[in-house]
């Protein structure tokens, strides 16, 4: 699998992506296309309209031209690379596909966006052949910053589900000077970088906006059979001094970890999805923790900038959520 299937869905539904427009959906809404979950077969299942079909689908065009839609970021952005998922399209799927971006302030109207002569797209991913029945993966050079993207299919189709993977972008001119601020939040600019195992939850999911809706919606680390300790590994949205810490281990009730501790690291030479090198400090010295609880540490070693933040378990198990409150620096 690409490496940059490894970051974060900038489109997901659940931080906000949606798709505002499309210039036609006659079998299946525009809507379907961020779905949160896997794309599904219905056998023998029909609509007023034609067989049903989870996903985005136009009708057969029988004029020249593409079908095309815009969509929100749920998070703008650096973009590195999209997955346009054509599953169960075997017969109906575009052969070709393209993709344009556009950052823009504000929330502008679906028609603003629709406007050619209000909004300035640039192509992100070039015309490029599809499969159907298929997982298409294109990396994405340059990492191109978006709020909005535009994907057109050639000439007309059907696509199950389109993700966009990036990295968040912090916006400064959404904190107010010597404001309280998440700085390992995803919806701020935070991103996990790298942890020691995440075999039964995805590391991205401890700094997911909101508590946790259930088990699986956490951090979770198999069980260890050998020394050391599970860790991850958080790069802030900015660099700022940490005041306050959360763990909340909410729904681990037989599998949260005996213990944990924060370290943090000021390392501005680290980028994107880098490991940071240098000395780590303690910021949150080893901690017992209980199961099913949110847990705020106040009481914190030090205060100085930081750049990257590791979280450490003792010796294993899952954690819902991870809150670093501090101010810029």
């Amino acid at each position: 699998m690409s490496k940059f299937t490894d970051l974060i869905d900038l489109a997901a539904e659940r931080l906000g992506g949606a798709v505002l427009l499309a210039n036609d959906e006659f079998f299946a809404p525009k809507e379907g296309l961020l779905r949160a979950n896997a794309p599904e077969w219905r056998e023998g299942e029909y609509t007023d309209r034609g067989k049903w079909m989870d996903g985005w689908e136009t009708r057969r065009r029988r004029t020249p031209g593409h079908d095309w839609c815009i969509v929100r970021l749920g998070l703008p952005g650096a973009i590195h690379g999209v997955v346009v998922d054509t599953s169960f399209f075997r017969g109906n799927y575009p052969e070709h596909c393209a993709i344009e971006a556009t950052a823009v302030n504000g929330t502008p109207s679906p028609d603003e966006l629709g406007d050619e002569a209000r909004t300035r797209w640039t192509s992100l991913l070039p015309k490029s052949p599809l499969k159907g029945d298929a997982k298409n993966e294109f990396a994405v050079s340059g990492a191109t910053l978006a709020t909005h993207l535009r994907f057109s299919i050639y000439p007309d189709g059907g696509v199950a589900r389109l993700r966009v993977f990036g990295e968040p972008a912090f916006n400064p001119q959404r904190v107010r000077s010597g404001s309280e601020v998440d700085l390992a939040a995803m919806e701020n600019g935070g991103l996990v970088v790298s942890c020691s195992d995440m075999f039964f939850g995805h590391r991205h999911n401890l700094i997911l906006p909101g508590r946790s809706t259930h088990m699986g919606d956490g951090w979770e680390t198999k069980r260890r059979r050998g020394p050391g300790n599970d860790w991850s590994i958080v790069r802030l949205a900015a660099r700022g001094v940490i005041h306050r810490v959360e763990i909340d281990t909410d729904h681990f009730k037989g599998n949260a970890p005996a213990s944990a501790m924060v370290e943090i690291i000021s390392a501005p030479s680290a980028k994107g999805t880098d490991e940071p090198t240098g000395e780590w400090r303690t910021l949150l010295p080893k901690s017992a923790l209980q199961p099913h609880t949110r847990q705020r540490f106040d009481d914190l070693a030090l205060a100085q900038p930081a750049t990257h933040a590791r979280l450490s378990i003792y010796p294993d198990g899952g954690i819902a959520r991870l809150r670093l409150f501090g101010a810029l620096s």
